[in-house]
């Protein structure tokens, strides 16, 4: 039989090295990523009616949200901030509420967040470091 466990440790040696020596921007990006991600698979899970998977991922990306909620500077932030706080309240509750209800249609609102912030803070990253040049 294979031992697959040198490979696994290997691997979560990686992502926490890859977590521990990333930018402020890279770890914004990692996060919406994993909302991605997390949000993708807690909806299959519901199509599947694998309720126990969809519970892990979407208490996943409740984590996330709450991750991202923290991480803001509400004093240098400023109004931003505090609507950004809003934000991420408003769609943890909504991954709450498709989780305890395993409703599939509360996601699209989600994913789409997800998506287009993270896309916002991919151009805010690379103009900065353009600007910074």
């Amino acid at each position: 039989m294979l031992n697959t466990m040198p490979n696994a440790n290997a691997y979560a040696n990686y992502k926490q090295a890859s977590v521990e020596t990333a930018t402020p921007e890279k770890l914004l990006l990692m996060l919406f990523d994993g909302g991605i991600k997390f949000l993708n698979l807690g909806k299959l899970a519901i199509e599947k009616k694998d309720y126990s998977s969809a519970n892990n991922n979407f208490v996943k990306v409740q984590d996330i949200l709450f991750e991202l909620r923290v991480s803001l500077d509400m004093d240098k932030g400023g109004e931003i901030a505090a609507n950004l706080y809003k934000l991420y309240d408003f769609y943890r509750n909504e991954v709450m509420k498709a989780n305890i209800t395993k409703d599939a249609e509360l996601l699209p609102p989600v994913l789409e967040f997800f998506r287009l912030y993270r896309d916002m803070w991919t151009e805010a990253a690379r103009s900065a470091r353009i600007g910074a040049k």
